[in-house]
């Protein structure tokens, strides 16, 4: 079985073949001809279930040019909250929130778990032990902190991630790099605190970044969402 995942996120779209919960070749894709980027990648094969996540809802025209690239779309966005039923999760969730706790409650199963996602916005959420959503919130990313501070702060310049930032500044510059690093890590250790026992799952762009600076424990898991999805394409394409 071929099944075609395709995350539409805020700055990129990730796209993944799947046999199965083993993911195969990977596109990443930015502009603003997603549809037209889709339909390149079922060009040579056509999917058996294919599964669109995204932030932002798909129109129905859309939608039925892609269920002809496949044997069964299965639709995650704003309007779409099936897949979030069918599993027992909030309908509040983002898709690719969604996907992150399917794939958690699968890798770790029986363990309660604390979700920490390091994209264009920071996310956090808690898995109880019998893997019911317990909470989470959702704050501003590290790059979107860094063109925020320039952007609203006439002042300060925009900066580009740091490699070693210190813990506290002593010129400008440093000031604004350790106040958005170390402010993220004292933020996430206070989050960790709350729930020491969890394991621990980082995922997004910046997971490995993070995960260096942290005295806990840490499973670093870039793919996460795309793992949820291989499963959730598993899900459908076994009706």
């Amino acid at each position: 079985m071929a099944n075609l995942l395709v995350e539409i996120g805020n700055t990129a779209l990730k796209a993944a073949w799947a046999d199965g919960i083993t993911l195969g070749k990977t596109f990443r894709y930015q502009g603003e001809k997603t549809m037209d980027f889709i339909l390149s990648v079922t060009a040579k094969q056509k999917p058996d279930v294919m599964v669109v996540c995204s932030g932002t809802e798909i129109s129905e025209q859309d939608m039925d040019i892609l269920r002809a690239e496949c044997g069964e779309l299965v639709i995650m966005d704003p309007a779409h909250k099936d897949v979030s039923q069918r599993n027992s999760l909030p309908g509040f969730l983002s898709g690719d929130r969604a996907a992150s706790i399917i794939a958690v409650r699968y890798l770790f199963n029986g363990k309660p778990s604390t979700i920490v996602d390091f994209g264009t916005t920071l996310t956090i959420d808690f898995i109880s032990s019998d893997g019911l959503y317990q909470s989470g919130n959702i704050s501003l990313g590290c790059r979107t902190r860094f063109k925020a501070l320039g952007r609203y702060s006439r002042s300060l310049p925009v900066l580009n991630f740091p490699e070693e930032p210190p813990v506290t500044g002593t010129t400008q510059e440093t000031s604004i790099e350790a106040g958005v690093v170390t402010g993220i890590v004292f933020e996430i250790n206070g989050y960790l605190s709350l729930s020491p026992d969890n394991i621990v799952v980082f995922t997004g762009g910046d997971a490995n970044y993070f995960a260096k600076r942290m005295k806990n424990s840490i499973f670093v898991i870039c793919n996460l969402v795309s793992m949820g999805l291989a499963i959730i394409a598993g899900q459908y394409g076994k009706r």
